[in-house]
């Protein structure tokens, strides 16, 4: 981070999988990830156990994979599970540069048969009075599912964070008829970044032709200072999401 800046990084990374879902390609995210120099990264889809060998990946079948990517860059880190089957789970992960003063993982899940949560970090920055909220979502992929989820999103906020501590949600928000704006800005008082920037959410998804606009990052109580959509070589060969990247700037 120089000066009172912060950027973070949101990716879905489809549990270390290419797009196809052919190839494993957690060491190629590992390491193109690394280069953006995010502060803090929310990921989706992430395993924290997976014991199931698969073809080209046995010897790391059971990799926690937010503590591999994070390995000497981020030396934060929390993890909440989303989706337990027999084999592992997997969920949302924030890696910070920046410690945690706490964290909390809040199950969401409307359908027994798709887990969802929200992961709900506060970090201490070094210099700022303040305490900067983080929550990473990954919502349902049902229009009705989404709409209960946000509601507990709002609610979890109103009581959780002060209107005067700054706060980001980013994560993977399936919403690409672009119904949460009215919980999340309406009831909030967030905006979307790019959306700020840009006049249109950016569109993430599929990878390798980007048409939906799935993946986001809201805010409250900083200035931006740029967002970018990483779009082309490499991201479209690694996971079926792009990134967004932003860089904000502190009070």
């Amino acid at each position: 981070m120089s000066g009172t800046s912060i950027r973070v990084l949101t990716y879905n990374i489809h549990k270390g999988f290419s797009a196809t879902n052919l190839r494993y390609i957690l060491h190629d995210i590992k390491e193109t990830i690394r280069h953006i120099n995010a502060d803090v990264v929310f990921l989706q889809e992430v395993h924290g156990e997976h014991t199931l060998a698969r073809s080209g990946f046995e010897a790391e079948s059971s990799i926690r994979q937010f503590e591999f990517l994070a390995d000497q860059v981020w030396h934060h880190h929390a993890y909440g599970k989303n989706v337990i089957y027999e084999s592992g789970h997997h969920g949302n992960a924030i890696l910070s540069k920046y410690p945690f003063v706490d964290w909390e993982n809040i199950n969401v899940s409307m359908l027994h048969f798709a887990s969802r949560s929200l992961l709900h970090g506060t970090l201490q920055i070094p210099g700022i009075d303040q305490k900067l909220h983080m929550i990473c979502v990954h919502l349902g992929l049902f229009a009705l599912e989404r709409e209960r989820q946000l509601s507990t999103l709002v609610k979890r906020i109103k009581s959780h964070v002060p209107d005067h501590e700054p706060l980001i949600i980013a994560g993977d928000f399936n919403d690409w008829r672009g119904r949460a704006e009215y919980h999340l800005h309406h009831d909030l008082g967030v905006r979307e970044v790019f959306k700020n920037m840009h006049g249109t959410y950016a569109r993430t998804f599929p990878a390798w032709f980007p048409v939906l606009t799935m993946d986001r990052i809201y805010f409250r109580g900083l200035d931006v200072i740029d967002c970018t959509h990483l779009q082309g070589q490499p991201w479209r060969r690694l996971s079926d999401h792009t990134p967004l990247l932003a860089e904000f700037k502190l009070f």
